[in-house]
């Protein structure tokens, strides 16, 4: 086994998952592709330039834009969710949290006026930062770091509107009978969620949460007297667990083709998180 590639334990997690054709000539081998696609995530280089042993480049990513298009790894990183869940290794103390990726020129050179498709946003997430063009991602994950569930967007697209999205997100699925758990038993976010709509939302589906007001918002308050009403309730310690996510983020930025956006495509960029996300999951479980 070579650098960056699955080992037995994480392809045997993997294996199952993956759609095998009935019909036509034998295909290069399923884990040998996988692996291709793996380095190319994890060091970031162009898939011209994948080294031989992953057999020719343009199987590689025409599989890739396969399974990303069709949700393989989505829905690869939904049944190791519902094992961990099966077997009650999932902490429902849900982080929320956003981080800003840099698009590579390559990543940019998209014609992203107009001529989008049907699965395709017509900005392919791509959007003006401070930094130039920027990619974020959104993500939700368990008490343990690892991701439940996710969203790419724009870079410039505020924390506060996809929060509720967000979670609306994460579906675990039963293997027994029932339907998808959805609902986490508590909210830990920063104050770019700190919203009255967003707060109201979390009741109303009886989330606890631990949001830490914004300043204008205790202002507004204080300066309404008793209609202003009470504070929102907020447990320092709680809330102290919030770097769980961001221990989350740096571990997926090890991977270089995240850390970066090189795909154009907003399809092919999920799917590499998605991909990742599998493999934080099948490391720890």
């Amino acid at each position: 086994m070579h650098r960056h590639e699955l080992s037995d334990r994480e392809w045997d997690l993997l294996a199952p998952l993956i759609p095998r054709a009935v019909t036509g000539r034998p295909r290069v081998d399923d884990r040998q592709v996988i692996n291709g696609m793996i380095y190319k995530i994890r060091t970031g280089l162009p898939w011209r330039d994948l080294p031989d042993r992953y057999g020719p480049w343009q199987t590689v990513y025409t599989r890739f834009r396969r399974y990303a298009l069709s949700g393989v790894f989505a829905q690869a990183l939904q049944q190791i969710q519902a094992k961990a869940d099966s077997a009650g290794d999932i902490d429902w103390l849900v982080q929320i949290d956003s981080t800003i990726v840099r698009a590579h020129q390559h990543a940019a050179a998209t014609g992203r006026k107009g001529g989008g498709v049907s699965d395709e946003p017509d900005d392919h997430t791509l959007g003006r930062s401070h930094g130039g063009l920027t990619s974020k991602i959104h993500l939700a994950c368990d008490g343990r770091g690892r991701p439940l569930a996710l969203l790419v967007t724009a870079g410039q697209r505020h924390d506060g509107i996809y929060a509720q999205p967000l979670l609306e997100c994460i579906r675990v699925p039963r293997l027994g009978p029932g339907r998808p758990r959805c609902r986490p038993d508590h909210v830990i976010a920063d104050k770019a969620c700190s919203s009255r709509a967003f707060r109201a939302y979390l009741r109303k589906r009886g989330i606890g949460h631990t949001i830490p007001e914004k300043a204008d918002q205790q202002r507004h308050r204080h300066n309404r007297g008793r209609q202003g009403g009470r504070p929102p309730a907020f447990d320092r310690p709680i809330y102290r667990r919030r770097n769980v996510v961001e221990r989350c983020f740096n571990r997926l930025k090890g991977f270089r083709g995240i850390a970066t956006r090189y795909d154009k495509t907003a399809t092919s960029y999920e799917a590499a998180v998605s991909l990742a996300s599998f493999l934080l999951w099948a490391r720890s479980v």
